[in-house]
């Protein structure tokens, strides 16, 4: 799979970049991640320019959660309602409602590059549950600055490495993710059992 990014990265430049920054936030499962690291390592080589690949990840992935915040609000409570039927999807709309609930804006922030896999369904749950436009954006904006940036800059500048360097910040990607969410979890379940023994 990697092979195949690297090489539309390498063929297709920005517009792959832009389409998976885009996609992904709008839960096509793509490794966003892998490509944001070769198009800095093409960067790196100087067949891209760094700082086009910065602003175009950026904007594709702001503009992808913009996207997920305005479905959400349009659908609103009764998209939620049906999206819930399915068990898979109801366990990740709980985790992302209870990560708004507990955080705030500060849960946008965080699912956009800490928990990323999460982050899609944030945005939905944030636009259906009528958090503030402004308060979205400014975090969300804040977030992605941070996940584009990263993952653009290890490929810049470990690109002669990329294979191992995408398997690395995979297993890594996902090891923060799967912890991030069980301390939450353990931090929710640990204030409710105190609240009962109050």
């Amino acid at each position: 799979m990697s092979d195949l990014l690297f090489g539309l990265v390498s063929t297709y430049g920005l517009t792959v970049i832009a389409a998976s920054a885009f996609l992904s936030c709008l839960m096509f499962p793509i490794p966003t991640f892998a490509v944001m690291l070769a198009g800095g390592a093409f960067a790196g080589s100087g067949d891209l320019v760094l700082w086009q690949v910065l602003v175009v990840a950026f904007a594709a992935a702001v503009s992808g959660d913009q996207t997920g915040f305005m479905i959400g609000r349009m659908g609103g409570p009764a998209m939620i309602a049906a999206l819930n039927q399915h068990p898979g999807r109801a366990a990740i709309i709980e985790r992302a409602r209870t990560t708004l609930q507990r955080w705030g804006p500060l849960g946008v922030f965080f699912s956009t590059w800490l928990v990323a896999p999460l982050g899609p369904w944030v945005n939905l749950i944030a636009g259906a549950t009528g958090l503030a436009w402004w308060r979205f954006a400014i975090w969300d904006a804040a977030g992605e600055a941070i996940w584009v940036t990263i993952y653009v800059s290890l490929g810049f500048a470990f690109g002669t490495n990329l294979e191992a360097l995408t398997d690395v910040v995979g297993n890594w990607a996902g090891f923060i993710s799967a912890a991030t969410i069980a301390i939450a979890v353990g931090l929710f379940l640990f204030t409710q059992v105190r609240k009962r023994l109050s």
